[in-house]
């Protein structure tokens, strides 16, 4: 790949991020507010966060493998961007909580691959200079900051409908501009890849990794599910929401224009296990704040409790699995952290959102981070003794 073509499939990765995180500075702050200014109950809004996470479980994998098996990544990229934004305008048309549900799982079914396939895109295009994904990624948060600021006034203003609409927008816009990703293959075009697929990614490192990265997703529930109702219930209004989530992303795109350092720096287990630690506090800082100031304080650890939580994992889970199976170790790594730990997260924050109220429901996301952090700080210091210990038989 020569710099021109590098330098073009670079800025094409990045417009993807953009327009991907931009989408997702509407949904993730304003989505459920829409939901509740429908009338839907906790449980209700949980289920529908629950069931966009199963279709993040269930279709990266399924999609991924078939990207991998037959080197069509491209063609389902595509495919997944334009089918999954036709689907979202039957949302402008129905407020009943069924038709939304099954909306839900269809946009889910071709929606869920996406940010999984653009990881892998990405990495591809990055080559030798993986440690610089942050750059890139960085794009995304930078979107997402200016739209959460403005959908906020907007919906400050006009009724939260409003959302609808800009939000398939910015789906139409993904869509065209993903016709020109690269399409980087990692075997002979028209054959099809011999190992690719589940039984030649799974060793003990990922297992572990995926279970604790797991448990870290959970303990998001609250926070992604419910923060923004948490501030409105505080009697915040929109222009706050929107504030406090801005501030996070800012926080998360220094950390991702620093990726560099940091990774020279620090070794992706240090930096993973430093993130479990501050995610842990965070969220204890939630179960007793009510303060605008405290809480704004706390959305700055968003540089690490997502930023270099998310960097590490991406370039973890890339240096254990093989070259063909890329596509489908990122599915695997999404499907698990914000596909099922995402899912059980909302799922637990929806039903027990009534009884225990979210003060509560943010220090059990405290307890459940900090136990992740301990187990996969645990493993690395057995692992690294019982490598040592293999390096002294050989040695001996």
């Amino acid at each position: 790949m020569d710099n021109d073509n590098k330098s073009f499939f670079k800025w094409v990765v990045g417009s993807q991020y953009f327009l991907y995180f931009g989408v997702m500075g509407i949904f993730l702050p304003y989505f459920n507010l829409y939901c509740y200014h429908l009338g839907f109950s906790g449980i209700k809004i949980g289920v529908l966060s629950a069931l966009r996470s199963v279709t993040m479980i269930l279709f990266p994998l399924i999609w991924g493998a078939i990207a991998d098996r037959f080197q069509i990544r491209k063609p389902i990229y595509i495919l997944c961007n334009i089918i999954s934004a036709g689907i979202w305008i039957f949302f402008l048309y129905t407020g009943n909580f069924l038709a939304m549900f099954i909306i839900t799982f269809f946009h889910g079914m071709f929606y869920a691959p996406i940010i999984s396939f653009l990881e892998a895109f990405t990495i591809d295009v990055l080559g030798r200079e993986k440690k610089s994904y942050g750059k890139i990624r960085a794009w995304g948060s930078i979107n997402f900051i200016l739209i959460v600021i403005i959908t906020g006034k907007m919906v400050d203003l006009y009724p939260i409908e409003i959302i609808l609409p800009l939000i398939l927008a910015g789906a139409v816009l993904q869509a065209v501009i993903s016709i020109k990703i690269p399409d980087i293959k990692t075997c002979v075009k028209g054959s099809l890849s011999p190992r690719s697929g589940p039984g030649h990614i799974f060793n003990i490192r990922v297992m572990v990794f995926l279970f604790c990265a797991f448990l870290m997703l959970v303990s998001h529930g609250t926070y992604y599910g419910f923060f923004s109702i948490h501030l409105k219930n505080l009697g915040y209004g929109n222009t706050f929401i929107g504030m406090a989530w801005a501030l996070a992303s800012t926080a998360e795109i220094i950390a991702m224009i620093k990726s560099d350092k940091i990774f020279r720096r620090f070794s992706m287990e240090n930096i993973l296990v430093f993130s479990f630690m501050v995610a842990a506090l965070r969220w204890f800082t939630l179960f007793v704040a009510d303060s605008p100031v405290v809480i704004l304080i706390s959305q700055i650890s968003h540089a690490l409790t997502y930023g270099t939580f998310h960097m590490a994992s991406i370039l973890y889970i890339d240096s254990l699995v093989p070259d063909k199976d890329k596509t489908f170790g990122q599915a695997v790594n999404n499907a698990v952290t914000y596909g099922l730990g995402m899912m059980v997260g909302f799922l637990v924050s929806g039903c027990l959102y009534k009884s225990l109220g979210l003060f509560s429901l943010f220090l059990i996301s405290g307890i459940i981070a900090l136990i992740g952090g301990i187990l996969f700080k645990s493993f690395q210091i057995i692992d690294s003794r019982r490598t040592a210990k293999s390096k002294q038989k050989v040695t001996g």
